[in-house]
């Protein structure tokens, strides 16, 4: 009934040059934001910042969508008009996080499945009413002493799977975030490993529930070291693990994968994903290999903003010139 919009919509965002803004924070995410540039976090503060970002000119030029939180997706900007409808003016597709966060694994106090099936059918055509046009749901990974275990991998993958599942049937574009962690102190040949098999397990579960990979996109962690690892590896070694990751384990009719920044700077976030596309023609890489940042587009705009209405153009400035980088990285231009 949807398979040729979901295919329309999951191509136009990762459409040449441009990425997707994660702008999806949870309250109490959103709230340490705030805390870092010390203003209050309440309800018109938050659309404040939103609106900041989303009215920002020539936006499109850089983002094709935006992903939205449960309260984002339903406030108007100060003029009265809903944000989604101030995205859709804007030329950007508005997108809805739908999962409802992370719970301990029966059993581990290190590995945790991902919350928000019970009701999701009921959720996702209620946001699709409201104008969303892609969802997104996030599993996360750890790697550590004898971790990730079997269990983990497939328990995040199963839910990822019926996710993007109930996604599709809902004419919704699912954006599938199997998120490996960089914390600890891994070399990257063990995070190529864990994203290799969980990779895998999340194909496998996501053939299984018949989703048409055709209409979603990928969105993972870049193969890294650990954060605190000792020799951490290098722009062109972490673009050559990751695309030889990706090559034995994302269907070649995947349209897009779109990076998750995962905790690195912003530099490091665009330098690596600069590489990856210089490398890619080599690799003959058949997706597009796009970006879905959050603090690698925010943090510079959030400090520039700090909560004072007087700074907004200048920080929509900011906000512009950081999307405008990470684009030329996407391009293999940075």
């Amino acid at each position: 009934m949807y398979q040729e919009k979901l295919i329309n919509t999951a191509s136009e965002l990762v459409i040449s040059k441009k990425g997707v803004l994660a702008a999806d924070e949870s309250s109490n995410t959103i709230k340490k934001r705030f805390d870092s540039i010390k203003v209050e976090s309440t309800e018109s503060k938050r659309r404040d910042y939103r609106e900041m970002l989303f009215s920002t000119e020539g936006i499109s030029e850089s983002i094709s969508g935006v992903i939205l939180y449960d309260e984002t997706i339903r406030q108007n900007a100060s003029t009265g008009m809903p944000l989604v409808e101030l995205l859709k003016k804007q030329g950007v597709i508005a997108g809805i996080k739908v999962d409802k966060g992370l719970k301990p694994i029966p059993g581990s106090e290190e590995e945790s499945s991902t919350d928000g099936l019970d009701g999701l059918e009921d959720r996702l055509h209620e946001y699709r009413n409201i104008g969303a046009e892609f969802t997104k749901w996030r599993g996360v990974i750890n790697i550590g002493k004898n971790i990730p275990s079997i269990n983990c991998i497939k328990i995040n993958s199963h839910s990822l799977a019926r996710y993007a599942a109930l996604s599709q049937k809902a004419g919704l574009v699912p954006i599938v975030e199997p998120e490996v962690l960089m914390d600890g102190v891994h070399d990257i040949s063990q995070c190529f490993r864990v994203t290799r098999d969980t990779l895998r397990e999340v194909f496998y579960a996501l053939g299984e529930h018949g989703v048409d990979m055709r209409g979603i996109l990928l969105k993972p962690n870049m193969v890294l070291s650990g954060k605190d690892s000792v020799n951490r590896a290098g722009p062109e070694e972490v673009a050559r693990q990751t695309l030889s990751c990706f090559a034995e384990t994302v269907p070649a009719a995947v349209p897009g994968i779109v990076f998750l920044s995962g905790g690195q700077g912003d530099e490091e976030a665009t330098v690596n994903l600069n590489k990856i596309n210089l490398l890619a023609k080599e690799f003959k890489a058949p997706w597009e290999l796009s970006f879905s940042y959050g603090r690698g587009l925010q943090a510079a705009p959030l400090k520039a903003w700090s909560g004072k209405e007087k700074n907004k153009i200048s920080a929509q400035k900011v906000f512009y010139e950081r999307a405008n980088i990470v684009s030329l990285a996407r391009q293999g231009k940075y």
